[in-house]
């Protein structure tokens, strides 16, 4: 009897849970290409391409939609049972809410494990090609070479090489830039430790220049604490280049802090990252048993629409906040770990006292 239980509630959980998670996919699917057709249209890509480029992030939308899907899908597969009776009639028979809740917290578990696993195989590599689409194909930007630290950038002048840039903060480090002449002959070299963007120049500190005197045919070095550079790159050129956290497994993300960590550069936006991909699947767990226990509440029962915008209203508040402790912990004010976990434990603590409450 219990059995059959579950295995109605899931079945009809499945149902909502693929209903709401095609209708927000094909709408984000619509909103992105036709907001990308324009740059499409002026470049070399091709509208099918394009529309390649758009398909592409479909494993990384639905691990971003998983959760809130599995919440409204919960709320209203509770709502319906709540509103039909059916919920009132299973607790007169002695039958408790933990173990109605019980299938809800598997679904979100088997969603959460179910997302982890789409971020460490398909998701990466999706991401990537269309990145490249995005990014190189469509802007045609040949001079740009990158591994995952390392930015080749070719111009006109000469070759400019970055170690290491920080997307959050926009700061790059370990710069080297050359000004090549005739012959290839270096004219000028400046070398730097880091560099920050600031009204159109990069700001470099612990700069050395050396630039080649042609008259004794021997080059001029200096050493000074700061200096404004003219660079061919802005750092949105930078962050389009280099691999993003949402392109690399967990698994390598890890490597790239180890490798970036043992060369000597703040890791510290990369493990706010690391974490994340760690505690967002989870979320879907905490989502379950807050939906659980709006679904069994009186206001489903009375206002099952209402109800759902409860849902939504719930969903927004996660994302804000956990955006928000990502944002400290770029910002070095939480430590990753905490950056990462705080808000999934603040949400477990209002749905287990909410599920306390209906009980």
């Amino acid at each position: 009897m219990k059995a059959c239980l579950h295995r109605y509630w899931l079945k009809e959980f499945l149902r909502y849970f693929c209903i709401i998670q095609i209708i927000l996919l094909t709408i984000f699917i619509f909103i992105d290409y036709l907001s990308r057709i324009d740059n499409f249209l002026n470049s070399d890509v091709t509208m099918a391409r394009g529309l390649w480029c758009v398909l592409l992030k479909l494993p990384f939308m639905f691990v971003q939609f998983a959760p809130a899907c599995l919440l409204l899908a919960v709320i209203y597969a509770f709502g319906v049972m709540n509103r039909n009776r059916e919920l009132m009639a299973l607790k007169a028979s002695g039958i408790s809410v933990y173990f109605l809740i019980k299938p809800a917290l598997l679904a979100g578990s088997v969603l959460a494990l179910a997302a982890f696993f789409l971020g460490e195989t398909i998701v990466p590599s999706a991401m990537v090609l269309s990145n490249h689409i995005w990014n190189q194909e469509r802007s045609g930007n040949k001079n740009v070479s990158h591994r995952r630290s390392d930015i080749w950038i070719k111009s006109n002048q000469g070759m400019l090489h970055i170690d290491f840039f920080d997307p959050a903060h926009e700061r790059i480090a370990g710069i080297t830039a050359t000004t090549l002449g005739k012959g290839f002959k270096i004219l000028r070299r400046v070398d730097a430790k880091t560099g920050e963007y600031h009204d159109g120049k990069w700001r470099l500190t612990e700069v050395a220049e050396q630039v080649l005197n042609p008259e004794k045919k021997e080059y001029i070095v200096r050493n000074l604490p700061t200096m404004e550079l003219q660079l061919d790159i802005k750092p949105e050129d930078l962050g389009a280049v280099v691999l993003q956290s949402e392109e690399m497994s967990w698994s390598q993300l890890r490597a790239y802090i180890r490798q970036i960590t043992a060369e000597g550069y703040d890791a510290a936006t990369y493990k706010v990252d690391m974490n994340g991909k760690l505690a967002f699947p989870f979320i879907s767990v905490i989502l379950a048993l807050a939906g659980a226990a709006t679904g069994m509440s009186s206001l489903s029962r009375n206002n099952l629409p209402g109800a759902v915008g409860v849902g939504i209203v719930i969903s927004f508040l996660y994302w804000f906040a956990f955006g928000l402790c990502i944002s400290l912990g770029y910002a070095k004010i939480l430590p990753p770990l905490a950056a990462a976990w705080v808000s999934n434990l603040v949400f477990f603590c209002l749905g287990g006292i909410f599920l306390i409450y209906i009980e």
